[in-house]
């Protein structure tokens, strides 16, 4: 079974549990990692590592499921130890290169870029490997598949791990004991129509286990599933009844985290959940990901 073999190890992001989590599986000459997480979180990830009797150099290939800080920003100095990594096309110069990804980075977190995510080393290039969609990914015993999967980002995969899935940010955030999800839907990349697409891809893979990287392993994907849908068809309305009256930014940013609050209220969380939530989705960056998309796709397709 998938699941027995998987290992969820939580990074304690900002000193929250259950935010962002690494996933560990052991092969006959070491073991695997799903995401490397960011490098503010390494502690955490090599204190997650120790507590299975691994080290650094147990670690032979890292599979990110897109470049983002809280998915990849540790992945230059896993290849630095000898890891393999492994990613989309799309990502992969910006892992050997990540000047203009941080400058993006940058332009939104300002100083709490190095609090929030602390540092991001370029990959090795010997060591980072790219995969197309479709690809079986043979590590000892293991076998893997990357899905592409946009939607969420163009330099987006999932992985099939047997019947289970690692569906990085495509498959939504979720916290383990509430039925409740959301989707993160960043700029500059967010892209609605093709989201949908990807889900009814998932759909077909016959999943008996889903794993978000935002956070943990589920045995309803069907269910799951849907409701990342429902998240992406509820922002579509929200977007239709807000943008024609073209408000500005900051004024978009508030009226979207006051929804997600009320929201958040009426399924029952408390504070310090909604505050986990916060952590791995931030509100206002979904705000900004709706006004690029419906500026650069929804207008241009009118």
């Amino acid at each position: 079974m998938a699941k027995t073999r998987v290992v969820t190890l939580d990074l304690k992001f900002q000193n929250k549990t259950q935010a962002i989590a690494s996933y560990l599986i052991r092969h006959s000459s070491g073991a695997v990692l799903v995401e490397s997480g960011p490098g503010s979180c390494h502690a955490g990830l090599l204190a997650g590592l120790a507590a299975q009797g691994l080290s650094p150099r147990d670690i032979t290939h890292v599979l990110l499921t897109h470049i983002h800080l809280d998915h990849a920003g540790a992945a230059g100095w896993w290849s630095e130890q000898g890891a393999e990594i492994i990613v989309h096309p799309v990502g992969a110069p910006h892992m050997l290169n990540p000047e203009k990804l941080l400058a993006s980075a940058a332009r939104i977190y300002g100083d709490k870029m190095d609090s929030l995510w602390g540092e991001f080393l370029p990959v090795n290039g010997s060591r980072l490997r790219v995969v197309q969609d479709a690809e079986e990914i043979v590590i000892g015993e293991l076998r893997f598949v990357a899905l592409n999967t946009p939607g969420h980002a163009e330099h987006h995969y999932a992985y099939l791990f047997e019947n289970l899935c690692f569906t990085g940010d495509v498959g939504g955030v979720r916290i383990p004991g509430y039925p409740y999800l959301r989707a993160p839907m960043p700029p500059p990349e967010l892209h609605l129509e093709k989201w949908h697409e990807s889900l009814a891809r998932l759909r077909k893979q016959k999943l008996a286990y889903i794993a978000p990287t935002h956070f943990g392993i589920y045995d309803d994907p069907e269910w799951h599933l849907n409701e990342v849908e429902k998240g992406l068809d509820s922002a579509a309305r929200w977007l239709e009844q807000v943008m024609p009256g073209d408000p500005p930014i900051d004024e978009l940013r508030e009226s979207f985290t006051e929804w997600m609050v009320e929201e958040g209220v009426e399924s029952g969380l408390s504070e310090d959940v909604m505050r986990s939530y916060e952590l791995a989705n931030p509100p206002g960056m979904s705000a900004d990901g709706l006004y690029r998309y419906w500026k650069k796709v929804k207008m241009a397709s009118q």
